[in-house]
């Protein structure tokens, strides 16, 4: 993993963890700090190897998957055995696979509450010594304070806690400052040194766009990228298997006016509509795109990252669900469709390129709508957003070709009843809420 010197989110989290102390970690995205509860929950493993031995709790499946992989890795000589347990996925495999009592499992918390109620005491949390929180911030929130709440109830008291998170919300100030429980000490606590959220090696820009050539700016953008990302754009892999006839590169262009393959690139928008609409577009406009949002299955949400991380698609087209923890090296160009409602939100996205000292360029759209929010995210993060412009003939030159592009998108995704998925989640989202509310009554 080319680690040769500790993060400094590292250096003040792994050794209180290793004493046994409770630990509350705060660092920017690309900080290095999955490593810093992973390493710790190792060791103590290696002392005394039992499952199950350390639950870590994520906000999203992509992240679940993502700390699985690097706990594999680390693990590796221990012959660790660790467990993912989300959504999406078959529920049966997974009690199969708690029941075997892995030494780590990783989660999102609905679903390992579900398994804990379906288990009729095949296995428990009982003997777990240390409980991680990723991504507290979005963990201690409203959305899953019935799932914790259940979790604490059934967790051991004297097990260990580590909280890890880019942003210190007042929720997570509160549990800093509380008295510690029986026999506990407070817990440390590893603030930021600096003031400004986001890194020094990320550029930051705006460009002022009228809401409806946006999709025209969008590929002007992906045809021409900014210069300092250009050395970044990776070769796809070689086919497997030779195709009988060349397919064209794009529906409206032809093969000669299809621009080269910009570099890996994150474009995050708010609905998952919106992400496959745009998927669309650039796949008519001749650039390879993959989707990455909750209305797919947790399959394809796999197979959009893998395509990606693999190079054979360099656009990845994601709502916020791809904004929080995920590490995929080398990505360098974070585009915001739309600007985030929080601005917080804005740290986690455009943290996605420029991690790990490398440099990377975030470019957010702004419409006539757009203005607050962009102050907003400009107070949020102490640092002014720089104005990129883009040639306003040469974005129009392709006007005709995206306009058709942009018609082709639409009747694909009404074809593929998209709105009618849509309104079938609603309605299962409704009856949710309702069925919540009858049960706190």
């Amino acid at each position: 993993m080319s680690i040769r010197a500790p993060t400094d989110i590292q250096a003040a989290c792994i050794p209180p963890l290793l004493e046994g102390r409770d630990c509350i970690g705060n660092a920017k995205t690309g900080s290095g700090k999955t490593i810093a509860f992973a390493l710790p929950i190792l060791q103590k493993l290696s002392v005394d190897p039992f499952g199950i031995f350390a639950l870590v709790l994520t906000p999203t499946r992509e992240l679940a998957f993502q700390i699985a992989e690097q706990f594999a890795v680390l693990g590796a000589p221990l012959s660790v055995r660790t467990a993912v347990i989300v959504g999406g996925m078959d529920f049966v495999a997974q009690a199969i696979e708690l029941g075997q009592r892995p030494h780590v499992v990783v989660a999102t918390p609905g679903r390992i509450v579900d398994h804990l109620k379906s288990s009729g005491g095949e296995w428990d949390l009982s003997r777990v010594r240390m409980l991680v929180l990723d991504e507290a911030d979005r963990l201690l929130t409203s959305t899953f304070t019935p799932e914790l709440s259940y979790l604490f109830g059934v967790l051991p008291k004297d097990r260990q806690t580590a909280l890890f998170t880019a942003t210190l919300t007042d929720a997570i100030e509160k549990l800093a400052d509380a008295p510690p429980r029986p026999g506990k000490q407070k817990p440390v606590i590893h603030r930021m040194k600096e003031s400004v959220e986001t890194v020094a090696t990320l550029k930051q820009y705006y460009i002022l766009v009228p809401s409806h050539v946006r999709e025209a700016y969008l590929f002007h953008l992906l045809a021409h990228p900014p210069e300092s990302t250009l050395a970044l754009r990776r070769a796809p892999p070689e086919p497997t298997t030779k195709q009988r006839k060349p397919k064209k590169a794009s529906a409206v262009l032809p093969d000669d006016e299809v621009p080269p393959p910009p570099p890996p690139t994150i474009i995050f928008c708010h609905k998952p509509r919106t992400a496959a609409y745009l998927t669309l577009l650039l796949q008519t406009l001749g650039i390879r795109s993959t989707a990455l949002h909750s209305r797919l299955t947790q399959r394809e949400r796999l197979a959009s990252l893998g395509l990606f991380r693999a190079a054979v698609v360099p656009v990845l087209v994601s709502t916020d669900v791809g904004a929080r923890g995920l590490d995929i090296s080398d990505v360098a160009l974070v585009v915001n469709w739309d600007v985030p409602g929080e601005a917080e939100e804005y740290t986690h996205r455009v943290g996605r390129t420029a991690r790990a000292g490398r440099h990377g360029v975030a470019v957010s759209f702004v419409t006539e709508r757009d203005e607050e929010r962009v102050l907003k995210v400009e107070e949020r993060i102490k640092t002014k957003l720089e104005e990129l412009v883009l040639p306003e003939e040469a974005v129009l030159s392709k006007l005709n070709a995206v306009s058709t592009a942009k018609r082709l998108a639409n009747m694909e995704l009404h074809d593929s009843n998209f709105g009618k998925r849509e309104e079938i989640h609603r309605a299962k989202a409704a009856k949710r809420r309702r069925d919540e509310g009858a049960d706190d009554s």
